[in-house]
């Protein structure tokens, strides 16, 4: 397998996240100075106090995504090792954060770093359990699921709208999408979710199984992979 991953964007990210944390951390400390020593400036504390806040979930959020090793990145890159020499994996190198090309076909992959029981009720994810530090997560750290069915749809037709550009209309293979749940204290049931569900470490397995009713061509691999490295 052939990992493409955008290490610059990567970097950056993780930078901006650490000094987003570190200017909150400064924020919220000039509004509890501004707090106890000037009272009357009772107005210019709560702003210090509030904009510490959004800064602190925003830095939480990069952080976990860019900064904090194992990223999701790589985490999937560790899973998927030893997949066939065809498959190609391209990380925030593509119009989709995670993207992979090969024999079982063509795979927006969505990870999810959530504990506990992530289960699909009632045509919703629902997240419960994961212990005292997810539910701060999930509340402090945008870690909530949210729809996977609408960010599937719109990551699989920004890639049906790249390849639209480069291949034939009637060349233009199916593009799927999957959730993947990466963190280890995790139980997954999928139930009727239309979108693919689980957890990271029966990806492999699954892209195997896959790949036996073989959903693209070595030429059509080509193709798309030039198209994506151009």
């Amino acid at each position: 397998m052939k990992i493409i991953k955008n290490e610059k964007l990567i970097q950056r990210n993780g930078k901006i996240g650490g000094w987003l944390s570190i200017g909150a951390l400064a924020v919220l400390g000039g509004g509890m100075y501004i707090s106890f020593t000037k009272p009357e400036w009772f107005v210019y504390s709560l702003v210090c106090l509030v904009l510490g806040f959004i800064l602190t979930q925003i830095g939480m959020y990069m952080s976990t995504r860019w900064g904090r090793s194992p990223r999701p990145d790589e985490k999937i890159d560790t899973s998927l090792k030893g997949l066939h020499s065809e498959f190609n994996l391209y990380h925030y190198s593509s119009p989709v954060s995670h993207l992979l090309i090969g024999p079982a076909g063509i795979w927006v992959l969505l990870p999810y770093q959530q504990a506990g029981a992530a289960y699909f009720e009632k045509k919703r994810w629902k997240v419960k359990g994961g212990g005292f530090m997810q539910a701060y997560m999930r509340i402090f750290g945008q870690e909530g699921i949210g729809r996977p069915d609408i960010e599937a749809e719109t990551e699989t037709a920004l890639v049906k709208k790249f390849l639209a550009k480069h291949l034939e209309e009637n060349a233009i293979p199916e593009v799927k999408a999957v959730m993947v749940f990466t963190h280890d204290q995790v139980e997954v049931e999928a139930g009727e979710s239309p979108v693919a569900a689980m957890k990271l470490k029966r990806l492999k397995e699954f892209l195997r199984e896959e790949s036996k009713t073989r959903k693209l061509t070595s030429m059509q691999i080509q193709q798309i992979n030039q198209a994506l490295e151009a």
